[in-house]
């Protein structure tokens, strides 16, 4: 495949470093230059790159016609999702690498997202409620877990799902771990000793090293392939295994294999379900739609068994039910070892770009792949099993869409509101007395949770601190932070209305987008009291619409009432407030921990002689926690980096002023 180099639009890498930083802005803020570099993008088939001010990547995407494609990310009146006009509204610069061909560019937008993981490449909706299998195989020793969040923080770490049976994953891990030795804490129990699990053959005894990290990793290979779909495989290479240890005499190691195999063939029992149509290895897909969600169900078919069933979902507006099917496809298949690739794969539609997929993906297997859409016979049949768990999983998703619908709708007759609100924000404070005070923003749109808006606050006025708390000057002072930029605008004299109508819009060029139709304090009258107080300072307080919810009774007051509104707690708008409340009291929490706990740490180090701030951070990443360093010996303590024999022995004394003192005595 010949490329082109890769171009940043307008640039060269070495010019780009001598841009002085306030010429870096938003293109979406510079009208002139993103004119500019739209013209200078060719009309022909490649990948193109978006970056941010921090020249970090944000978004691979391919294109027959580079200029058209990327264009259309700019005009308003192109109907993005939230996640694309979020992306938009960060892009400074953009990149493309030009192909001979769009098959090139399939390939090589996949290598590019595999690598690079930017931000925003995530068509398919990162549904929480289906979990992942995650090996860290960036680290010496990998860790095997189950998450729902599935966030690169290594290239070479791997996911396998998700998963729809949650039970079944979790049934499936533990017998993995109880047929493999494998790692069972995520850190050491003892420092100079294994643990019980290492005694009863559970873990190969990861903390002490008493495996090294190749063997290691070559148990992890195998565990993979259960994750993979390769049991059988797996089950030939350990019979084959066991054979050579009993060639050489070795019966303790064969029988250790022979048990990993029966434990093999439980799990194989338990796991999987046979199905018509034999040996053959294949992945079936079939999809459900609206118009608005699409749901799709991959089946994974290993030697005639279900092994695995995935579920994603997808927003299918404007786009034919195929090209859903073959984005899903190329998002899978993009994110899997190729030993995960089937020789043939089964899809209900036909795929707009079919013959492209199967070059693709036999190039990237290194043998035949083939993509077939059966009418007939054992195949269709596969197709309609599939399609029936598909309608299953969409008529769930519009369940949960309905109800964040009717709760939105309530809340919006409880508040008396003209239209029902899409963006909620929650606030609440959380503190110790004073000392650490924290404040913590989140954001529901449409009634879900919406992570990327979420904001945390340090409490900066003097008059709160360890001793003397006070939540209305806490909760005042958040709120004139918050909306001050509004106030400015708005004293400006910027037509306020339209701003608040456009918040959401992608080309909003002035950074105001994120005007909330409701805002919900953590509190009574006192705490709601406050907020109109600042509100009234921003000259805001006839703009937002403010409640907050108490907690003894989920009484709902509003400004200019005295008694709470008129509201049952079990009715749907009150319940979207009580988990607006509880996810921002969460949110606090946590952050008020970590804060108290980083406090704590340092507080104590800090008062070493000789132990500055890198070094600390440097201490405590070696050793994990305090009361690790205070166990260590002067020697352990003198292998952490940056420390040396004396500055250990420092470190040390400093924990045990008893062995000081009686050292002194003794001279």
């Amino acid at each position: 495949m010949r490329l082109t180099s890769l171009q940043r639009v307008g640039h060269t890498a070495v010019e780009n470093n001598l841009i002085n930083a306030s010429q870096r802005t938003i293109l979406l803020k510079d009208e002139k230059r993103l004119e500019q570099r739209l013209k200078e993008i060719p009309a022909e088939p490649g990948c193109y790159l978006m970056r941010d001010g921090e020249d970090r990547l944000l978004y691979v995407g391919k294109s027959k016609c580079l200029r058209n494609r990327v264009r259309s990310y700019f005009r308003s009146s192109s109907d993005h999702g939230p996640r694309i006009r979020l992306m938009v509204r960060q892009i400074v610069e953009i990149e493309f690498i030009v192909t001979d061909s769009e098959a090139e560019s399939l390939v090589l937008e996949s290598n590019l997202i595999k690598n690079q993981q930017p931000h925003f490449n995530v068509l398919l909706k990162d549904d929480k409620k289906y979990p992942y299998i995650c090996i860290t195989w960036s680290e010496e020793y990998p860790r095997i877990f189950i998450t729902r969040r599935r966030r690169f923080r290594n290239k070479n770490d791997r996911f396998y799902g998700p998963y729809v049976d949650v039970g079944l994953l979790r049934r499936t891990l533990f017998l993995v771990k109880r047929t493999f030795p494998l790692r069972q804490r995520p850190r050491p129990l003892h420092q100079d000793r294994t643990c019980l699990n290492y005694s009863i053959g559970r873990c190969p005894g990861v903390c002490q090293q008493k495996i090294t990290p190749k063997d290691y990793h070559q148990v992890l290979r195998k565990v993979a392939m259960v994750f993979q779909g390769r049991n059988q495989e797996l089950k030939v290479l350990l019979e084959k295994q066991m054979e050579r240890y009993s060639d050489r005499m070795d019966y303790e190691s064969a029988a250790n294999i022979r048990d990993q195999i029966k434990g093999l063939v439980q799990l194989t029992e338990e796991q999987k379900m046979s199905l018509p149509d034999s040996s053959v290895s294949r992945d079936v897909l079939a999809i459900a739609s609206d118009h608005r969600v699409a749901a799709v169900q991959l089946f994974q078919m290993r030697a005639g068994k279900l092994v695995n069933r995935l579920g994603f979902t997808a927003d299918a507006v404007d786009q034919t039910l195929g090209s859903v099917l073959q984005r899903v496809i190329e998002e899978h298949y993009s994110q899997v070892d190729a030993v995960e690739v089937p020789p043939e794969i089964l899809v209900q539609y036909s795929l707009p770009q079919q013959e492209l997929l199967v070059d693709w993906l036999s190039e990237y297997r290194g043998r035949r792949v083939q993509i077939s859409c059966p009418q007939r016979q054992a195949k269709a049949e596969l197709i309609e099993l599939v399609e029936r768990n598909a309608v299953f999983e969409l008529s769930r998703a519009k369940s949960g869409q309905q109800q964040q619908e009717l709760a939105t709708e309530d809340l919006a007759q409880l508040l008396e509101l003209t239209t029902q609100p899409r963006r909620i924000e929650g606030y609440d404070i959380s503190h110790i007395q004073g000392s650490d005070a924290v404040a913590s923003q989140v954001v529901f749109i449409d009634g879900l949770p919406a992570k990327q808006h979420y904001r945390k606050y340090k409490i900066k006025s003097s008059s709160i601190k360890s001793g003397h708390s006070d939540d209305f000057m806490a909760m005042a002072e958040i709120m004139r932070r918050r909306f001050r930029r509004w106030a400015r605008v708005k004293q400006e004299g910027s037509d306020f209305e339209t701003l608040q109508r456009c918040s959401g819009s992608t080309l909003q060029t002035d950074g105001l987008n994120d005007w909330p139709d409701v805002v919900m304090i953590d509190g009574g009258k006192g705490q709601l009291s406050s907020v109109m107080e600042a509100l009234r300072e921003l000259d805001l307080h006839e703009d937002l619409v403010v409640c907050s919810l108490a907690k003894k009774h989920e009484q709902i007051f509003v400004p200019g009432q005295s008694k709470p509104l008129d509201s049952d707690p079990d009715q749907l708008g009150v319940v979207l407030l009580r988990r607006l409340r509880d996810e921002a009291h969460r949110f606090a929490v946590s952050y008020h921990r970590q804060q108290r706990g980083v406090r704590m740490n340092r507080s104590r180090l800090t008062d070493i002689p000789g132990l500055g701030p890198r070094r600390v951070r440097d201490l405590l990443a070696h050793f994990q926690s305090i009361d690790a360093i205070q166990l260590a010996s002067v020697q352990q303590i003198s292998q952490a980096p940056g420390l040396g024999p004396a500055l250990a022995l420092q470190v040390w004394t400093y924990f045990h002023p008893e062995a000081d003192k009686a050292l002194e005595e003794v001279a």
